[in-house]
């Protein structure tokens, strides 16, 4: 089972997927680092210019090693930006520093999707690495049952895939939006933003299709495993 062919066929337009997400938002994020922004603001100055404008409060901004490393920390109540986006003012900076505040907005708004989001994170942590245990070893050990109970478990790490979607195309639909409005990107230069998180969902979408994927190979396997018992 560990090295079924079959959950290569299944999974290889999913991998596919995530190779070229990876290389889109790689080509883009350097298309757009290399265009400085007209308003010449950086990712940091822009974060905290849109926090103001959309009159959210109490959220710090940190710098944090690494490339595209960036994030919000609801828990925390902390924007962190690579130093690329921190302290960059080019147009892919001001991108996705926009988009981890649009995250924040929907804290501070009790954005629906976010609070499920949030919720489930604990869920999906365990269910990604407990439900695969429990399949491995129903699949070894020939049980069934054990391997319906991984399927389910494993459940919650799809759930949170499919939850995070709209959350991550949100967050770049304000991002676009608080940018435009703010003035801190013209009407031309939008296009390019859009570009750039546009490339970035990709990534989340190809995500949600692995998990799926993987979760209907395990469907199918214990569905053929019960119909050999009968």
């Amino acid at each position: 089972m560990i090295f079924d062919p079959l959950y290569f066929v299944f999974l290889a337009p999913a991998l596919l997927l995530g190779m070229y997400a990876q290389w889109k938002v790689m080509a883009a994020y350097q298309a757009g680092h290399r265009l400085r922004s007209r308003s010449g603001v950086t990712g940091a100055e822009a974060a905290a210019y849109i926090l103001r404008a959309a009159d959210v409060r109490g959220v710090r901004i940190e710098d944090v090693p690494g490339q595209m490393t960036d994030h919000y920390s609801p828990g925390e109540k902390t924007l962190r930006l690579s130093p690329d986006v921190y302290e960059g003012n080019s147009i892919s900076s001001l991108g996705i520093a926009a988009h981890e505040v649009g995250h924040a907005i929907q804290d501070s708004r009790g954005y629906l999707p976010l609070v499920v989001r949030n919720a489930i994170v604990p869920l999906a942590n365990f269910g990604g690495i407990a439900g695969m245990i429990l399949l491995v070893l129903g699949f070894v050990l020939a049980m069934s049952g054990l391997i319906w109970i991984g399927i389910f478990v494993f459940s919650a790490t799809v759930l949170f895939q499919l939850v995070n979607l709209p959350v991550e195309f949100d967050a770049s639909r304000r991002a676009r939006k608080m940018l435009l409005s703010t003035g801190l990107i013209t009407v031309e230069e939008e296009p390019e933003v859009a570009r750039v998180l546009n490339a970035a969902a990709l990534t989340y979408v190809a995500a949600t299709v692995t998990s799926l994927v993987t979760l209907l190979y395990y469907v199918f396997q214990a569905s053929g495993m019960g119909r050999s018992d009968d």
